[in-house]
């Protein structure tokens, strides 16, 4: 992309964004950046030949701008965007800028739940199998922050998301993998239409020498194989596939041109829940469409401990175990972490709901849970779907300080407290890492104070 003597306007000035205008201006672009926020309810880092404009937007009927690259949290709707396309100005996102500067291979991992955990676990892959790996996008740092430091022999693993994927035009990973595709993130998308729509664009510009990995289980990711021009490697926790990877007897197996190779026993896979487990069959099939052996697989899946926010034990207190889950932001993550645990559960849930029915989580919950701790802006919406569910037990609290300290008193030695809220974050907090902070902060505060 030929950007040289071009004007480009970046909208949203969060951490994308900047990433975005520092990536350009250090290039002598002449850059742009806009959010409707005023500059005290942002958190700006210094940004030399940058030009801001904050609290508005900048007229696009001006003929300034040759390029719009718009950041995920700004909707693909929003009247700015609808102007600059109607004034005939291309809009791009972050993940598209970055793919015009990659020079490595690039394994891109999408799905509703799941892509930060495959992602991590597939860096830690490849940095064994010998890869200068750089691990990015919806984790960690925005891709094209380091995108231009890694060449053609190493390897790029980038997690990213269907608001990112709403913007990409050529993007070609040698690698797509789709996890699974439950409802979320409706109240942005409209319908699981548009939504299953988004997670396609992934493997949209794959061509034959490419690969495309999907859960065979999930019937809308399972649908897609008919789609992409990659070619298809299945996965699945429940069914022994004729080619693809899977587990039959408690092992992970790989069957590919009736070659069939075991990587591990089930049982050593590091992280818990079924859930993982089928993060790591993912992980299995994108490592070996490069050739990665099944005994650097293996030492991969049984040293990887998980990332943070996602089942991330943060303590023990007379007994009980507290987990963090704070990365759980829909219902179908927290179902599948109640999954996780075998002992009954006092559940910290709530907060912002994101166009989603909790009926079929409440239903879950009524198998595993003892106690519901509820706080946030849709505690009371979930406090329905749990009454129709028939919990017994349902408190509510008015911050997640003051569920921690219910959740305390609640629990009995054995049981998990587990904070899973299958909600978005931003109805209290900037985002779900904050979340997750501040609840392991509690946890360990009260630790403390047991001592």
């Amino acid at each position: 992309m030929d950007l040289q003597d071009k004007r480009v306007l970046v909208v949203g000035a969060a951490r994308s964004g900047q990433a975005v205008a520092r990536f350009l201006a250090a290039r002598g672009i002449s850059v742009t950046l806009t959010d409707v926020r005023r500059r005290d309810d942002l958190q700006l880092a210094e940004l030399p030949e940058v030009n801001l404009v904050l609290g508005k937007h900048p007229d696009m009927t001006s003929g300034l701008w040759n390029l719009v690259v718009v950041s995920p949290g700004v909707p693909g709707d929003a009247p700015l965007l609808a102007q600059a396309r109607r004034e005939g100005i291309p809009v791009i996102g972050e993940l598209e800028l970055a793919w015009q500067f990659a020079r490595a291979p690039v394994v891109a991992v999408t799905g509703t739940n799941g892509k930060t955990t495959t992602t991590a676990l597939l860096g830690e892959v490849f940095r064994q199998a010998g890869f200068r790996t750089l691990v990015a996008g919806n984790i960690g740092i925005p891709l094209i922050s380091a995108v231009e430091h890694y060449g053609p022999d190493d390897l790029i693993v980038a997690e990213v998301s269907s608001f990112q994927l709403e913007t990409v035009r050529t993007l070609r990973p040698r690698v797509a993998v789709i996890l699974n595709i439950t409802p979320d993130h409706l109240d942005r998308h409209g319908s699981m239409e548009n939504y299953v729509a988004a997670k396609a664009a992934i493997f949209a510009n794959q061509r034959p020498s490419d690969w495309t990995v999907l859960n065979f289980d999930d019937p809308l990711t399972a649908a897609l194989a008919g789609r992409t021009a990659g070619k298809v490697i299945f996965f699945s926790r429940r069914h022994s596939l004729e080619e693809g990877v899977f587990v039959h007897r408690d092992r992970i197996l790989v069957r590919v041109n009736g070659v069939e190779t075991v990587v591990c026993r089930t049982e050593a896979v590091a992280i818990p829940g079924a859930h993982n487990l089928e993060n790591a069959l993912a992980a299995v099939a994108a490592a070996w469409a490069f050739d990665v052996g099944a005994a650097v697989v293996a030492r991969a899946l049984a040293g990887f401990k998980g990332v943070p926010h996602r089942l991330e034990p943060v303590g023990e207190i007379a007994g009980v175990r507290y987990v963090n889950d704070s990365k759980g932001t829909n219902p179908d993550a927290a179902a599948r972490a109640l999954e996780a645990y075998a002992a009954p559960i006092v559940l910290i849930a709530g907060g912002r709901n994101k166009g989603n029915d909790f009926t079929a989580f409440m239903s879950k919950a009524r198998e595993k849970v003892r106690v519901l701790i509820l706080f946030g802006e849709c505690a009371p919406e979930m406090a329905v779907a749990a009454s129709r569910a028939g919990l017994k037990r349902v408190l509510r609290a008015a911050d997640l300080p003051e569920a921690v300290f219910v959740a305390r008193r609640e629990a009995r030695p054995g049981e998990v407290v587990l904070l899973s809220p299958a909600c978005a974050s931003w109805d209290m907090f900037r985002n779900y890492e904050e979340r997750g902070d501040l609840f392991r902060q509690l946890v360990q505060d009260m630790a403390k104070g047991a001592d």
